[in-house]
């Protein structure tokens, strides 16, 4: 099952702000594409860390993203940046089995 939610990557300043509001999580990067790597690599750790403790199905359910199901495995997707953004929204998925 997919599960879809919005990256959003702003500059301020020297920085890239990447966050995925529905899943309220933020980080940051040099670049944009460094940006985009890091909130991947954010999603991928915090979800396999909450999967493993057992917490990860009620952490959807709050961010409005439940499955009603058990997960065992999650692996998250988000398109490659196409050219260097100032400011965009993304779509991504997690998929979750």
């Amino acid at each position: 099952m997919d599960i879809a939610f919005n990256v959003e990557i702003v500059k301020k300043g020297k920085w890239y702000i990447a966050r995925a509001p529905e899943l309220d999580f933020v980080t940051q990067g040099t670049t944009a594409e460094e940006a985009r790597k890091n909130i991947i690599e954010l999603v991928e750790i915090q979800f396999e860390e909450m999967r493993e403790m057992g917490s990860l199905e009620n952490y959807l359910e709050e961010c409005g993203k439940g499955t009603g199901k058990k997960i065992s495995s999650v692996t998250f997707r988000l398109p490659t940046l196409k050219k260097k953004p100032v400011a965009f929204r993304q779509q991504a998925s997690l998929n979750v089995r």
